[in-house]
């Protein structure tokens, strides 16, 4: 930066920061500045990188204590009055000023009147991204591949167990610092698909088996669907009651050190279309069963009774 610019720019009103602000103040809200004209954020935007530049230099002034007294002393000295070197009724320019005031030659700027200046170096931007997996992926884990605009693809693991809506971060995957700072990350979020007949419930899984009428009175031996591997038997006890929930052990989400069950729900299938010969049966058995109502105590327990 020339040295007339010391005089030129006003650092506290670029930054928009009072001249008695502290270091703590001055550093919150260039972040909150830089974050909003950061080149990143802004692609193609030259307004908001010139902007980002211009704030860049003020921060570098203003967060260096020798630095912000030595531009503090410019500003009083110079009252906003511009000095050129040779100029009439004085010995030497700008540079002699300084000289006199701080020991010769802008010494301690720096770069030196007419270099740059060493910015603090900034972490690379974040970058987010969603995707979308297999119910089956969620809780087996996967490894998919990632496309960002502007970036090579990226293969990416997927925990088995992962929740929809849960995010991953992929340090060091963001974009690179534009002066040597850090890499910001990559926070990819999960969106799981539904699954036709599995839900989750923690680290179980749910299914719902219908059985026929017969099978609940009765009893029997049914074949239950497990994700992803062959289906399981399953002893349906007599008189089983529809909702009753079954447990097949194992056989839910692998968490780690510990692995969920499969909760099958027990439902009665009700027929909606029945023979003759059928309908004839059933009120045979209807006539052979107890005269029992088996609402009598639920209406009693209800106080209508």
């Amino acid at each position: 930066m020339a040295s007339q610019d010391w005089l030129d720019k006003d650092f506290y009103k670029i930054l928009g920061v009072a001249k008695d602000a502290q270091e703590a103040d001055i550093k919150k809200t260039y972040r909150k500045l830089a974050r909003q004209f950061h080149p990143d954020s802004n692609p193609g935007d030259a307004k908001a990188e010139a902007k980002f530049k211009e704030i860049s230099e003020a921060f570098s002034v203003l967060s260096d204590t020798e630095q912000r007294k030595e531009y503090d002393a410019v500003r009083a000295m110079g009252g906003g009055a511009r000095f050129t070197a040779g100029s009439q009724g004085h010995g030497g320019g700008f540079e002699d000023v300084f000289s006199n005031l701080f020991g010769g030659g802008g010494r301690g700027f720096p770069g030196g009147f007419g270099g740059g200046f060493d910015f603090g170096p900034q972490p690379g931007v974040d970058l987010t991204a969603r995707t979308s997996i297999d119910f089956i992926d969620s809780i087996k884990g996967a490894t998919i591949k990632l496309a960002l605009q502007g970036m090579e693809a990226l293969n990416v693991k997927i925990p088995a167990g992962v929740q929809d809506g849960q995010k991953i971060k992929l340090r060091g995957k963001g974009r690179p610092s534009l002066n040597g700072g850090p890499t910001g990350d990559l926070i990819i979020t999960v969106r799981v698909k539904p699954h036709p007949v599995f839900t989750r419930d923690g680290v179980n899984l749910r299914v719902t088996v219908p059985v026929t009428f017969t099978e609940a009175a009765l009893g029997a031996n049914i074949l239950v669907p497990t994700l992803g591997g062959e289906p399981v038997k399953l002893k349906i006890n007599p008189g089983c009651p529809n909702g009753r929930v079954l447990r097949i052990q194992g056989r839910g989400v692998d968490a780690g050190n510990a692995r969920g069950d499969l909760l099958a729900t027990v439902e009665v299938a009700v027929p909606s279309h029945m023979s003759e010969k059928a309908k004839k049966a059933l009120q045979d058995f209807q006539e052979q069963m107890p005269n029992e109502d088996p609402r009598q105590d639920l209406l009693s327990r209800a106080g209508l009774l």
